[in-house]
């Protein structure tokens, strides 16, 4: 079995998992991580005590770092299993020369999904998602326009995209992609692949498939710039 892509090689060549049929700017890093690897983290995220789980409605996640305020995140040191990567993935230069100092972990069954949104200011323009234990696809959307108040703006008439995010990749959203569309998750319990999804020759698909979807864990690795220290907060100099 091969071990992790190495940071370095893939830093150095990152132009070649850029999709090109998307809007800037996406990168689509297939088995970025091994079996192996897949099936630690996932152990490490079903170790997590019960506490550290929140229940949403459709998902529910695990929240590492601290929480995003726009007053500023109390930092929370990450645990050395989330560590390894959040410094892999910062080696490739995905938050222009920052680390990677918060991890979102969200889990979705078969037939959940997440609505569109967008990520918003509180973390620098860049997310990086490492997917385990299942595929999905990844949906994107313009956004509303404000001039057009008098055509009705459904989710589909604004639908543009989708990328098939496979166990073990790892997706790169910067520039448009991050700041200006979209992006979502159906709630379905199976993808059937059409030639909307911008990236099915480096997934080794094709049009027509149908993939089934079953748990898939996403660990969302980000840079939130607005940091307070714990000592700050004491009021220690």
């Amino acid at each position: 079995m091969t071990s992790m892509a190495n940071p370095c090689d893939i830093a150095a060549d990152l132009e070649k998992y850029m999709v090109k049929e998307a809007p800037p700017t996406v990168y689509y890093i297939p088995n970025f991580i091994t079996e192996a690897e897949e099936e630690s983290l996932l152990q490490q995220v079903y170790r997590a005590p019960k506490p550290k789980w929140t229940q949403l409605s459709g998902r529910r996640l695990q929240n590492w770092g601290g929480l995003p305020n726009p007053k500023g995140m109390l930092a929370e040191k990450l645990p050395d299993w989330l560590l390894t990567y959040t410094e892999k993935i910062s080696m490739l230069g995905a938050f222009s020369g920052k680390t990677a100092n918060h991890v979102l972990i969200n889990e979705y069954k078969p037939g959940e999904g997440i609505m569109a949104h967008e990520d918003g200011p509180l973390y620098h323009p860049t997310v990086t998602t490492i997917t385990l234990g299942s595929h999905t696809l990844l949906d994107f959307y313009r956004p509303v326009c404000q001039n057009q108040s008098e055509i009705p703006q459904t989710e589909e008439s604004r639908y543009m995209l989708s990328l098939l995010v496979q166990r073990r990749s790892l997706l790169i959203l910067q520039d448009d992609m991050y700041k200006h569309y979209l992006h979502g998750i159906r709630g379905v319990y199976e993808d059937i692949l059409s030639e909307h999804v911008v990236n099915l020759s480096s997934a080794g698909t094709q049009v027509g498939d149908t993939l089934p979807r079953s748990t898939r864990v996403s660990l969302t690795i980000r840079h939130v710039p607005k940091v307070i220290r714990a000592n700050l907060c004491l009021g220690k100099k």
